[in-house]
């Protein structure tokens, strides 16, 4: 049986190398790290703890390791005692320090050595929340202009040397497991907002960043856990109160690989700024890209935020046209889908052997949220949704097709409103629709629901929506692997894939 989390036997430390050489950088303006002449400055974004008795100086070094841009940090995964006094001279950061803190500001064990790290480095700027004399101090009114690479940050995973570390993120299939990728990611991209909205005016109360929502994370190739693996991201847009980050993985290819493009995933997280006081929506720093790849990732922000405006706009013209009912040309769309479903529930017998109803496709599991899983402010960690959305979605998936699937990408995930500790969290999973013109590569569209379900107060509300796409090893229909149709076979579902289908459409820019 394992030791409490906070045995200090086998506590697991996480050390950050600063001065370990940065890899050779990625040709990408989003990953490049500065060549070895050029000298990496701390930046304004640093975040400098404002309670005398909670520093110490891990902590302080630890923080002006995070908020160097471009440095790529190596994460190690290593277990030695939290009190033993001599540390390694080349150790910047050891996660011990945490229990120097207040509980509040360690939100327990169960997250992966990436989000523990960066955790722990942010957790300075929270200590400002707890202090009382903070209650009235004014909210962060200066708005400063910061450039993408102010907030650049990269992660290296040592894969091929540590064994612990990789054995952490194995999965059966010697890959990856996308789904701890996922609250890695979603970490990372949090401390880069922290980076870009935060200033050195200590007198004020800083921002609370919150993740609104996931667009098009896409993955190009399989992750393999042999080779070391480097996430990267910066800040690429920016409105009055939100941020888009653009995220990218990347791998080197064996020797014997045709693909010369290191990189692996991307995908796009969306936040918005609120004051921690009154929860209202806040400004947040102005965006100044330089280079010419920034200026082309800021243009592309811009035109997916007037796009999703736009379809707002329309939308809520569409409603107050049609009074609240379906429009001509939308009926008859939803009749032509629903055509096949009415044979299933009115003549089964007659039904299309190759098709098959969406609701019999669902998959669900339920969970309490547990204290070890939240984050910095309490709620429960956006990462570890992702993560157990992404497993229930695969899992659908494979008992869908009967072969293992291969995940391409989350299309979209929206965060409606937070998940608290002690919440009754319910996953409903289902294939949504397939596409199956492409015999070569036919995909599964999954829908997973994440309610939040009081059996006291007899309520259910939607706190986060995902959409996972996956195929098959392209071996599988040349095996005679058949994949069925989906179809629906009530309004309700008919109406849930259009939208799907009509977002994706519109998305895909």
């Amino acid at each position: 049986m394992k030791p409490p989390p906070t045995s200090p036997s086998l506590l697991p430390l996480i050390r950050f190398f600063s001065t370990a050489k940065p890899p050779k950088p990625f040709s990408n303006a989003i990953c490049d790290a500065p060549s070895p002449e050029e000298p990496i400055t701390q930046t304004t974004t640093q975040i400098k703890p404002t309670n005398p008795s909670l520093k110490t100086p891990s902590e302080t070094h630890q923080n002006r390791v995070l908020m160097e841009p471009n440095k790529a940090i190596p994460v190690v995964s290593t277990f030695a005692s939290p009190f033993d006094s001599s540390p390694s001279p080349t150790a910047s950061i050891d996660a011990s320090s945490s229990l120097r803190k207040p509980l509040s500001l360690w939100p327990g064990m169960y997250h992966s050595p990436v989000t523990n790290a960066l955790w722990e480095a942010r957790s300075s700027i929270f200590e400002r929340l707890l202090d009382p004399a903070k209650d009235d101090a004014p909210p962060q009114i200066e708005i400063l202009s910061k450039r993408p690479s102010q907030s650049r940050t990269s992660i290296l995973y040592n894969f091929s040397e540590d064994y612990i570390l990789r054995e952490q993120y194995r999965d059966p299939w010697n890959e990856v497991r996308i789904g701890k990728l996922l609250e890695d990611l979603d970490a990372l991209a949090g401390t880069i907002a922290v980076k870009h909205c935060s200033n050195d005016d200590h007198t004020t109360r800083p921002l609370l960043l919150v993740t609104a929502s996931v667009d098009k994370m896409v993955l190009k190739k399989p992750l393999r856990v042999d080779t070391e693996l480097k996430i990267a991201g910066a800040v690429t847009w920016v409105g009055r109160s939100s941020i888009e980050i653009r995220m990218e993985v990347t791998q080197s290819q064996p020797e014997n690989s045709n693909s010369t493009d290191p990189i692996a995933l991307t995908a796009n997280f969306m936040f918005v700024a609120r004051d921690s006081k009154t929860g209202k929506s806040a400004p947040v720093n102005r965006l100044s890209p330089e280079t010419e790849q920034e200026k082309m990732l800021f243009e592309e922000g811009e035109a997916r935020d007037r796009l999703r405006k736009k379809i707002r706009e329309e939308k809520k013209k569409a409603f107050e046209k049609s009074g609240g009912h379906s429009l001509h040309g939308e009926v008859n769309r939803l009749k032509t889908l629903l055509a096949e479903g009415r044979v299933f529930c009115d003549m089964p017998a007659l039904a299309d052997r190759d098709s098959i109803l969406i609701r019999d496709t669902h998959l669900e599991n339920s969970l309490i949220c547990q204290p070890q899983q939240r984050n910095l402010h309490g709620r429960i960690f956006g990462g570890f949704l992702m993560h157990r959305a992404f497993e229930l979605a695969f899992s659908t998936a494979y008992a869908f097709v009967g072969h293992m699937p291969s995940f391409l990408e989350v299309d979209h995930v929206d965060f409606l409103r937070p998940v608290d500790v002690g919440d009754f969290l319910r996953f409903k999973s289902c294939v949504l629709y397939t596409q199956l013109e492409d015999p070569d590569q036919p995909l599964i569209n999954i829908e997973v629901i994440a309610h939040v379900t009081r059996p006291e107060l007899r309520t259910s509300e939607v706190s986060n929506t995902f959409y996972f796409t996956f195929t098959v090893h392209p071996d599988a229909p040349k095996n005679g692997l058949k994949i069925r149709n989906v179809v629906p076979a009530t309004e309700e579902e008919a109406r849930r894939v259009l939208e799907r289908m009509d977002a994706e459409n519109c998305f895909d820019v």
